[in-house]
């Protein structure tokens, strides 16, 4: 019987092309795949422009709302990463606009108070962050196609504000201490192979 583990990898696995073309065809698991695999990206964007979380969860829905609604027009499917950005960029920038706009009605009902300087930042996400959150994106992606062993480890490893202890990995994977650093290794390799395809 397939673990759900084995189950997300399989789709995982999957390139955006495989997994569009799947959810044509009404594959919910398929779509599932690809919220999961982009939902951090997209969910990013707009917080890294200053958007609450409320906000935020609106540009998100937005986005995957409008791929849903356009899903058969996509005339390169391998080419969703991009299609995904620049669409929470544009929906992040309109959500600004729209922000600002209200605000400076506000403003000029409160006697000119400037709450245009409660926003965060109005102009459109820079492209160093936007290459870093892309970037960030694609090690997470990359992390979740290794095998169940070497995730955990990287999780430990990198993923932890106060990473454990040699010591303390070696007990959690019921193994030495002098076998976590190859190991170690290994998976990195791994990942960076995942990385280079």
């Amino acid at each position: 019987m397939l673990q759900l583990t084995d189950i997300r990898s399989k789709y995982m696995r999957r390139t955006d092309k495989e997994l569009v073309i799947a959810c044509r065809k009404g594959d919910e698991s398929s779509w599932e795949a690809l919220v999961d695999r982009y939902q951090r990206l997209i969910y990013t964007i707009p917080r890294r422009a200053g958007l609450s979380q409320d906000q935020a969860s609106e540009v998100f829905q937005d986005v995957f709302v409008t791929l849903l609604e356009k899903l058969d027009d996509i005339n390169e499917p391998d080419r969703l990463h991009a299609w995904l950005v620049t669409a929470a960029r544009r929906k992040t920038w309109r959500f600004l606009t729209k922000e600002r706009s209200l605000k400076e009605v506000d403003s000029d009902i409160e006697d000119g108070e400037d709450t245009l300087a409660t926003i965060v930042d109005k102009k459109p996400l820079p492209d160093e962050v936007l290459l870093q959150l892309e970037e960030q994106h694609r090690v997470r992606t990359a992390v979740a196609e290794l095998d169940e062993r070497c995730q955990r480890l990287l999780t430990m490893l990198y993923y932890q504000t106060e990473p454990p202890s040699y010591a303390e990995i070696a007990s959690a994977f019921g193994t030495s201490e002098g076998s976590i650093g190859p190991t170690r290794a290994r998976c990195l390799k791994k990942l960076l192979r995942l990385l280079e395809e």
